[in-house]
């Protein structure tokens, strides 16, 4: 059974047992949260599209952590003009496993 849900701006397949990156949330290491924007639910042949939501789905998720990711080096540069900016970036996440999909 897999799962399409919205959470910060962004869409996810999701299946049970997978591990997801998602934007910081505000929940405690250890704690369970549920995703209830569910777009659609799939199982097998049979699939449910919602319009825009799929009523009465949800999704569940265990937080496992709270991070940041790999540095990005952002470069600005114009040539002959002796103009050089290096920037890097590091975006916070949240990891969750999913636990359970309910249509």
């Amino acid at each position: 059974m897999y799962a399409v849900i919205k959470t910060g701006g962004k869409q996810y397949r999701v299946s049970e047992g997978e591990y997801l990156r998602v934007e910081t949330l505000n929940a405690e290491a250890g704690s369970e949260i549920s995703f209830d924007q569910v777009m659609l639910v799939g199982s097998g042949d049979s699939v449910k599209v919602g319009t825009p939501l799929v009523a009465g789905a949800v999704v569940k998720g265990l937080v496992e952590e709270h991070g940041r990711g790999d540095k990005i080096i952002i470069i600005k540069f114009r040539r002959r003009k002796h103009y050089r900016k290096k920037q890097g970036h590091r975006q916070n996440f949240t990891q969750i496993r999913i636990t359970s999909i309910t249509a």
